[in-house]
Protein backbone atom coordinates (compact mmCIF):
# COMPACT_ATOMS: atom_id res chain seq x y z
CA UNK A 1 0.00 0.00 0.00
CA UNK A 2 1.05 3.02 -1.09
CA UNK A 3 2.16 5.82 1.80
CA UNK A 4 0.99 8.86 1.44
CA UNK A 5 2.73 12.38 0.81
CA UNK A 6 4.33 14.67 3.51
CA UNK A 7 5.92 17.55 1.96
CA UNK A 8 8.03 19.39 4.61
CA UNK A 9 9.74 22.90 3.50
CA UNK A 10 13.40 22.73 4.39
CA UNK A 11 14.43 26.19 5.74
CA UNK A 12 12.74 27.37 9.20
CA UNK A 13 11.29 23.54 9.41
CA UNK A 14 14.14 20.95 9.34
CA UNK A 15 16.77 23.94 9.20
CA UNK A 16 16.44 26.00 11.60
CA UNK A 17 17.42 29.12 9.19
CA UNK A 18 18.40 30.98 12.04
CA UNK A 19 21.64 33.37 9.45
CA UNK A 20 19.18 33.40 6.69
CA UNK A 21 19.79 32.98 3.03
CA UNK A 22 23.53 32.76 2.51
CA UNK A 23 22.78 30.71 -1.11
CA UNK A 24 21.13 27.15 -2.00
CA UNK A 25 24.07 25.48 -1.23
CA UNK A 26 25.32 27.60 2.05
CA UNK A 27 23.37 26.05 5.05
CA UNK A 28 25.02 27.00 8.59
CA UNK A 29 22.70 26.75 10.95
CA UNK A 30 21.64 23.66 12.90
CA UNK A 31 18.20 22.02 12.78
CA UNK A 32 15.25 22.89 15.03
CA UNK A 33 14.79 21.51 17.61
CA UNK A 34 12.93 17.78 17.19
CA UNK A 35 13.44 17.65 13.76
CA UNK A 36 15.65 14.57 13.36
CA UNK A 37 12.90 12.39 15.56
CA UNK A 38 10.07 13.74 13.82
CA UNK A 39 11.73 12.18 10.78
CA UNK A 40 12.38 8.72 12.12
CA UNK A 41 8.81 8.74 12.74
CA UNK A 42 7.39 10.48 10.01
CA UNK A 43 9.18 7.59 7.70
CA UNK A 44 7.14 4.95 8.88
CA UNK A 45 3.85 6.33 8.12
CA UNK A 46 4.60 8.81 4.66
CA UNK A 47 6.35 9.54 2.04
CA UNK A 48 8.59 12.41 3.21
CA UNK A 49 9.28 14.70 0.14
CA UNK A 50 11.80 17.61 0.85
CA UNK A 51 10.74 20.56 -1.17
CA UNK A 52 12.35 23.88 -1.11
CA UNK A 53 13.36 26.91 -2.73
CA UNK A 54 17.01 25.54 -3.07
CA UNK A 55 15.29 22.42 -4.64
CA UNK A 56 15.66 24.01 -8.31
CA UNK A 57 18.78 25.95 -7.40
CA UNK A 58 22.19 24.48 -8.38
CA UNK A 59 23.72 22.13 -6.11
CA UNK A 60 20.50 22.96 -3.54
CA UNK A 61 19.10 19.35 -3.25
CA UNK A 62 23.05 18.31 -3.25
CA UNK A 63 23.79 20.55 -0.46
CA UNK A 64 20.30 19.85 1.82
CA UNK A 65 21.02 16.19 1.64
CA UNK A 66 24.42 16.31 2.80
CA UNK A 67 23.50 18.86 5.38
CA UNK A 68 20.65 15.98 6.83
CA UNK A 69 23.06 13.00 6.78
CA UNK A 70 25.60 15.10 8.80
CA UNK A 71 23.22 15.86 11.09
CA UNK A 72 20.92 12.94 11.16
CA UNK A 73 24.42 10.25 11.96
CA UNK A 74 25.41 13.24 14.62
CA UNK A 75 22.19 13.12 16.03
CA UNK A 76 21.88 9.13 16.42
CA UNK A 77 25.87 8.84 16.99
CA UNK A 78 25.21 10.90 20.27
CA UNK A 79 22.20 9.60 21.21
CA UNK A 80 20.77 5.98 22.77
CA UNK A 81 20.78 4.37 19.17
CA UNK A 82 23.89 2.24 19.29
CA UNK A 83 22.58 -1.31 18.74
CA UNK A 84 23.77 -3.63 16.97
CA UNK A 85 24.14 -1.57 13.54
CA UNK A 86 24.55 1.67 15.55
CA UNK A 87 24.28 5.10 13.97
CA UNK A 88 24.88 4.47 10.57
CA UNK A 89 21.60 2.41 10.00
CA UNK A 90 19.15 4.65 11.37
CA UNK A 91 20.56 7.22 9.14
CA UNK A 92 20.24 5.55 6.40
CA UNK A 93 16.46 4.38 7.10
CA UNK A 94 15.88 8.19 7.52
CA UNK A 95 17.29 8.85 4.40
CA UNK A 96 16.14 6.20 2.54
CA UNK A 97 12.22 7.61 4.00
CA UNK A 98 12.74 10.57 1.92
CA UNK A 99 12.79 11.96 -1.51
CA UNK A 100 13.72 15.53 -2.57
CA UNK A 101 11.52 16.67 -5.84
CA UNK A 102 11.89 19.44 -7.96
CA UNK A 103 8.47 20.39 -8.52
CA UNK A 104 5.87 20.65 -5.22
CA UNK A 105 4.57 17.37 -5.20
CA UNK A 106 1.02 16.59 -4.71
CA UNK A 107 0.62 16.31 -0.79
CA UNK A 108 -1.51 15.00 1.39
CA UNK A 109 -0.21 17.52 3.84
CA UNK A 110 2.73 20.11 3.77
CA UNK A 111 4.64 21.76 6.75
CA UNK A 112 5.92 24.86 5.93
CA UNK A 113 6.67 27.71 8.18
CA UNK A 114 5.65 30.52 5.96
CA UNK A 115 2.21 29.42 4.91
CA UNK A 116 -1.48 30.01 5.63
CA UNK A 117 -3.28 27.32 6.23
CA UNK A 118 -6.42 29.00 3.18
CA UNK A 119 -10.11 27.61 4.50
CA UNK A 120 -11.97 28.77 1.74
CA UNK A 121 -12.25 32.34 3.22
CA UNK A 122 -9.81 35.10 1.50
CA UNK A 123 -7.73 36.74 3.81
CA UNK A 124 -6.51 40.08 4.56
CA UNK A 125 -4.46 41.81 2.36
CA UNK A 126 -3.16 43.19 5.06
CA UNK A 127 -2.99 40.04 7.48
CA UNK A 128 -0.72 38.77 4.60
CA UNK A 129 1.56 42.12 4.64
CA UNK A 130 2.56 41.75 8.66
CA UNK A 131 2.63 38.40 8.16
CA UNK A 132 5.78 36.60 9.99
CA UNK A 133 7.04 33.11 10.06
Amino acid sequence: MKKPILCLDFDGVIHSYSSGWKGADVIPDPPVPGAVEFLEKAVEFFDVQIFSSRSNQPNGVEAMAKWLWTHITRHFDCEFHHGPHGALDAATKIMGGISWPKEKPPALVTLDDRAITFTGQWPAIEKLKTFKP
